[in-house]
């Protein structure tokens, strides 16, 4: 008797798809201040499969992403790409296109402690004075935001050339 094992093909339409939603997320942690190598960033899709395989070898395993934040070796993030959606674990669908490069999402900017600090100080407010935006938010969630930050959004003027405005994550 003969076993054969045959392999799960993925289509042509997941293997885009899993291109799509990893390429957003190596950028994701590229705006995080995760490094990432350039060679990730620049990856086009005939090198991602390449690199993982065609619609036959492709393995979600394969895809997997650990890397450090800035020069600390102990901050550190692991990627991975489930076969089932997880609870807390943002859908693949979510991941398709960089939110943060549509033409109608103006330019966010999280801001450290000591940045924050000198914002309150600057116009002399508390941080529950400040706009709020929510955690949840898409843009809030791609940079990862916790309940305390504080965004600054660079938004195009037609009469003083860009502005900033603040929000205050919640």
């Amino acid at each position: 008797m003969k076993l054969v094992v045959k392999e799960m093909s993925v289509s042509e339409e997941q293997i885009t798809k899993l291109f799509k939603a990893r390429r957003t997320v190596v950028q994701m942690l590229w705006d995080r201040g995760y490094s990432v190598d350039d060679s990730d960033i620049k990856m086009t899709r005939q090198q991602f499969i390449q690199k993982f395989g065609d619609n036959v070898h492709l393995k979600r395993d394969d895809l997997l992403i650990l890397c450090n934040k800035g020069d600390a070796p102990t901050d550190q993030i692991y990627v991975f790409f489930p076969a089932e959606q997880k609870v807390g674990v943002p859908m693949e669908a979510e991941l398709l296109t960089n939110i943060t490069e549509h033409m109608f999402v103006p330019k966010h900017t999280v801001l450290k402690d000591q940045e924050k600090k000198e914002l309150l100080e600057k116009y002399r407010v508390k941080e529950t004075q400040l706009p709020r935006i929510l955690v949840s938010d898409p843009v809030a969630r791609y940079y990862g935001m916790k309940h305390g930050q504080v965004v600054k959004i660079t938004r195009e003027s037609k009469t003083a050339d860009t502005y900033d405005t603040y929000r205050y994550a919640v």
